[in-house]
């Protein structure tokens, strides 16, 4: 076990494929928590013989799940990392939270990462917006919120610093079946969003904002202003970020990504038409 003060709280659904490389990666924390809401597979039974502290609540959405397990679950550390379960933390990154916790500045109160993701046995590089994609996942207990219902946004009343190490992410570990399921699930929830709220509202300057966070946002924003905006997106996952260049991997993940965008265009127009009483 390490000394370094960090706990981690993993959540999970039916994660009897991916939990137990997940909580093997996790060996070095000494409070490790599973949050489940309610595994019918051999989820919960996998977290208590790797010895996780194990608590069940019905999912509603992710940032309530999240935020339930900031807030009404009692940690042994002041820190804690937030991991899915088709993920894995890698030692360089155990290394450098350790360093970095070390000399943290009071102030500091979340810790954003990026997270390499894997397809077809090879690292989708180009294709999965790792540079720009950062992910918050380290934060002071107590000091951090979490908003928005889907693809979820983590919010601070203190300063955000950034991990240079990533941690592993294996989105089709479980089979395409189960990624297909989920991305219905996902498409569902961006549209009903897209739909009751609008699009979020940018302005140039977040462009060039020192938070990769906020710059995503604006571009995502931007992305769902435009006409065409799945090919569009395909474009540039393909052939402006490089995707080309991961190969037929990476070509596969980007017609998988186009086709989960089309999803999120086609619900919010089903929403419009059933809205004004219309049949689809």
């Amino acid at each position: 076990m390490t000394t370094t003060p960090v706990s981690v709280i993993v959540l999970t659904l039916n994660e009897e494929v991916n939990l137990p490389r997940c909580l093997e990666s996790l060996r070095w924390c000494n409070d490790v928590v599973v949050l489940d809401s309610f595994s019918t597979d051999a989820t919960t039974e996998i977290a208590k013989i790797c010895g996780a502290r194990l608590f069940q609540r019905k999912f509603d959405d992710y940032a309530k799940q999240r935020n339930h397990a900031l807030k009404e679950i009692e940690y042994k550390n002041p820190w804690v990392l937030m991991v899915d379960a088709d993920e894995v933390v890698p030692e360089e990154m155990v290394q450098e939270i350790g360093e970095v916790l070390a000399s943290c500045k009071e102030e500091v109160t979340l810790f954003r990462m990026r997270r390499k993701d894997f397809f077809l046995g090879q690292w989708i590089k180009h294709s999965s917006s790792y540079k720009e994609l950062w992910f918050g996942r380290l934060m002071r207990v107590g000091r951090v919120w979490v908003e928005r219902a889907i693809n979820e946004e983590f919010h601070t009343d203190g300063q955000v610093a950034l991990l240079q190490s990533s941690v592993l992410h294996y989105p089709f570990n479980k089979g395409f079946h189960s990624w297909l399921e989920k991305h219905n699930k996902y498409s569902s929830m961006e549209a009903d969003l897209k739909f009751h709220q609008g699009v979020y509202k940018w302005k140039w300057s977040d462009f060039r904002h020192v938070d990769p966070a906020t710059k995503r946002k604006a571009l995502k924003a931007l992305a769902y202003s435009l006409p065409g905006r799945p090919l569009i997106m395909f474009i540039g996952r393909y052939l402006v970020k490089g995707g080309i260049m991961d190969g037929r991997a990476g070509f596969t993940y980007c017609i998988l990504k186009t086709i989960y965008e089309y999803m999120i265009d086609f619900k919010v127009r089903e929403l419009s038409l059933r809205k004004q009483g219309l049949p689809i």
